[in-house]
């Protein structure tokens, strides 16, 4: 059994001119589009620090580079990290910079979600430069000094670790000495919550004063 094919009728050019028009209309609807669509610098900026050599990403989206590659094993939820840091904005504006060495506890949400995922990777010893995108630090949310939408650039220094358990026990001691001075002032006494090398106890906010929730 055969099929004849029926051969189509010739296409009229009056015809062809109406469908290239419309295709044309079409690409200058779509680029239209296209440049109304709001660009945004945060994603703009980060999708090309990625493609720079020695940038990872994490799967939350923080990107990372190991500056000094430090020993063992990162900090953990169980720890109390003792760091060095210098915060900036992408145009290199330092909005924030450790004085002394400056105490986070991991786990309880003191500081913004990127620079608490950051010190979990940062080994004893290690220095590491983070940018955390802003719906891992401040978000939309505007503050002194601080503008919305902001991405962060971080260099943290991993000084050292212990574990919670261990700085409790020396804030119990430090207690205790202090009874038994009965008010006598011993010099360079660590005050209850701190931890040596940082006055007045663990900061409630993030490095720069700000309140640690992101979007």
């Amino acid at each position: 059994m055969s099929i004849t094919a029926v051969p189509l009728k010739p296409v009229k050019r009056r015809v062809l001119v109406y469908l290239w028009a419309g295709i044309a209309v079409a690409a200058v609807g779509a680029a239209a589009l296209a440049v109304q669509t709001p660009v945004d610098p945060a994603a703009t900026f980060l999708s090309h620090n990625a493609q720079k050599k020695g940038v990872k990403q994490t799967p939350s989206g923080l990107q990372y580079q190991v500056l000094t590659p430090g020993t063992g094993a990162p900090p953990t939820d169980q720890d109390v990290a003792l760091v060095n840091y210098e915060g900036k904005f992408v145009d290199g504006t330092v909005f924030d910079k450790s004085q002394r060495p400056f105490p986070v506890p991991l786990g309880e949400h003191q500081v913004v979600p990127g620079f608490e995922e950051a010190l979990s990777l940062i080994p004893k010893g290690g220095k590491y430069r983070v940018w955390i995108k802003p719906s891992l630090a401040y978000g939309d949310t505007a503050r002194p000094g601080m503008p919305a939408h902001s991405t962060l650039v971080f260099d943290i220094e991993m000084l050292d670790f212990l574990s919670k358990a261990a700085v409790q026990q020396l804030q119990q001691q430090q207690m205790m000495q202090q009874q038994m001075m009965q008010g006598g002032g011993a010099p360079g006494g660590m005050p209850p919550g701190g931890m040596p090398g940082a006055p007045g106890g663990v900061p409630g906010g993030a490095p720069g004063g700000a309140v640690p929730q992101g979007n």
